[in-house]
């Protein structure tokens, strides 16, 4: 068993945890919050789990690393604190620990990250003796393996286009809803997600990851934007009141410029409420969808429609980012001390996980 350590209880700790617990390899020995009030908790109760894990919660980060634990579940957030992201991350690392993660954007594809983050992280390695893998929460394997492989099923490839298409209303973290991404905002407000570059920042590197696989050349990344406002003020089951005028859809593009077109393409529609932007793509059914189109011949789409939670996509959005990460661990385990990536990592069966989740 490998004893794994969940960092952070937030939207992707709490599935984290319900992940690691499931896994037949994997041994959940420790639980790190932040919170003062999560103190002393139960893993279980934390994870929305109907019994208990005899795993306290604990803010003592040190104590937990001094245990040696083979592998850090990292599920804090990295959005507006990635210094301490990347600092904490380093912590496991040089604690020998094989890491994984979605909070570290511009390690999606480390050999294009900048050097300051890559270079900590080697350093970490090289002296601890850990590994690292991070891989998205949007989710990732809908921006790289998924593709990849779908793309191995055409005769020919003209264009990759990777589409999170969801209705916000049902994400459960109202600070990143109304401030880092901007609904119920007035148009003019500069969300931080949205600031020229951040999204090449964030999601540039599956777009560089998906461009080696398949064995292309980007010549540039380009960004575009595009926002709504609400017609009429809407209320929310999760977050309250979003006033009319206010921003209620955004969609943008993280293109990956070939040949002078963009030929990979990342895209995010998403609303706080279905009835704003009808015109732009909608999800096949529900509040959410995750789809891959690879424009060819043939030409071929895929969606992925997940829930979890009480049949809330966001949640399932998350769980499956989280399994992609947690699955990984016993992998990474067996393998040297490195810095790794989606196309390093192999998608594998649930080998031993069949039926374990029924009563």
């Amino acid at each position: 068993m490998i004893a794994t350590v969940v960092w952070g209880t937030g939207n992707v700790g709490r599935a984290a945890i319900r992940a690691v617990e499931a896994h037949p390899g994997l041994e959940l020995t420790a639980v790190v919050v932040h919170n003062p009030e999560k103190q002393g908790r139960d893993a279980g109760d934390l994870a929305g789990l109907d019994h208990e894990l005899g795993v306290a919660a604990t803010t003592d980060v040190d104590a937990v690393l001094a245990t040696g634990p083979r592998a850090v579940v990292y599920a804090a957030s990295g959005d507006i604190r990635p210094d301490d992201a990347l600092a904490d991350i380093t912590k496991a690392i040089r604690a020998g620990a094989v890491v994984v993660t979605p909070s570290l954007y511009a390690l999606y594809d480390h050999r294009s990250a900048p050097p300051e983050l890559r270079e900590p992280v080697l350093a970490a390695i090289a002296e601890g003796g850990g590994s690292l893998f991070v891989s998205g929460v949007d989710p990732g394997w809908g921006n790289d393996v998924l593709p990849l492989m779908v793309s191995g099923l055409g005769h020919t490839v003209d264009a990759v286009r990777c589409q999170e298409i969801f209705d916000y209303s049902t994400y459960d973290q109202p600070d990143a809803v109304r401030w880092l991404i901007g609904f119920g905002q007035p148009l003019d407000y500069q969300a931080p997600m949205l600031m020229p570059g951040v999204p090449t920042m964030v999601w540039g590197g599956q777009i560089r990851l998906m461009a080696r696989a398949l064995g292309a050349e980007v010549d540039e990344i380009r960004e575009t934007v595009d926002r709504r406002a609400l017609d009429g003020t809407v209320t929310t089951r999760c977050m309250g009141e979003f006033e009319a005028g206010t921003q209620g859809a955004i969609r943008f593009e993280v293109q990956g410029i070939v040949g002078g077109e963009p030929l990979i393409v990342i895209e995010h529609v998403t609303r706080i409420h279905a009835s704003c932007a009808p015109d732009w793509p909608m999800p096949p059914s529900g509040d959410g969808a995750h789809k891959v189109i690879i424009e060819g011949r043939p030409r071929i789409e895929v969606s992925v429609e997940a829930v979890d939670e009480g049949e809330n996509r966001s949640a399932g959005g998350n769980a499956t980012a989280v399994g992609r990460i947690v699955n990984a661990v016993d992998w990474l385990a067996e393998q040297e001390p490195g810095l790794y990536d989606a196309l390093d990592v192999p998608l594998r069966p649930v080998a031993g996980k069949l039926g374990r989740g029924k009563p």
